[in-house]
């Protein structure tokens, strides 16, 4: 494979490189993290290893324009920033793998394996449909049974999470971390409250209700039957 690494402790890198190159990849080495995102949109690389902390543009910042520009290669973070918080927020960058220092060689190269071995990746859904709901996700508009819905950003963000996850239940402390990014309760009625104008919006108005209450557990949206 052809791989692309970005690691500006020279340590760490020559070790990498070296032991990526002794398995039968090619490895392109850069130090900075803008030369990093210049080459990962003009170069076919099968996997990006990317530390978060390099100059030019941090490794967090140079994926997320990577995936914003287009570019689907598989990307694992090798970085010492090992926090839960830290590596939910690379996953959530565009990274499809997280890996933190100090590192085994033979994991690091298993992980990149895997990665390489994947499928590519899907194009990203630009609308989504349940029934006759319909959301578009580029326009930002809610239709159904082909009448417009107006909802604020919240309420919006909030539906998106339901449809996303259709015939699934969501739960309460799901639809707080994904919607308000509370990591904690924050023992007020924000959910319910949203969820009961969503409600008056979306299913009041027809004749089949998609959204429903999972009694003590969350939400669920879905066609009947």
């Amino acid at each position: 494979m052809r791989l692309l690494l970005v690691e500006d402790d020279p340590r760490t890198a020559d070790y990498v490189v070296r032991g990526l190159t002794e398995a039968g990849h090619v490895c392109d080495l850069l130090r900075d993290g803008q030369d990093a995102l210049f080459a990962a949109t003009r170069n076919a690389y099968d996997v990006i290893i990317a530390d978060r902390m390099v100059p030019g543009l941090d490794g967090l910042s140079m994926i997320k324009a990577a995936r914003a520009a287009g570019v689907k290669t598989p990307a694992i973070f090798l970085t010492s920033i090992g926090g839960v918080d830290d590596r939910v927020e690379g996953l959530e960058a565009g990274g499809d793998d997280y890996l933190v220092k100090p590192f085994a060689f033979s994991e690091l190269l298993a992980r990149v394996n895997a990665l390489g071995r994947r499928p590519a990746a899907q194009e990203q859904k630009t609308s989504l449909r349940v029934a006759d709901l319909e959301m578009d996700l580029i326009m930002r508009r809610v239709t159904r049974q082909g009448q417009a819905i107006d909802l604020q950003p919240r309420e919006f963000s909030l539906l998106e999470v339901l449809m996303r996850g259709e015939g699934r239940v969501i739960t309460r402390t799901m639809l707080l971390e994904r919607v308000w990014d509370f990591h904690f309760d924050p023992k007020t009625s924000v959910v319910e409250t949203h969820i009961s104008r969503l409600r008056a919006k979306v299913d009041r108005p027809f004749d089949v209700p998609l959204i429903h209450t999972v009694r003590n557990t969350g939400y669920s949206l879905h066609a009947p039957g």
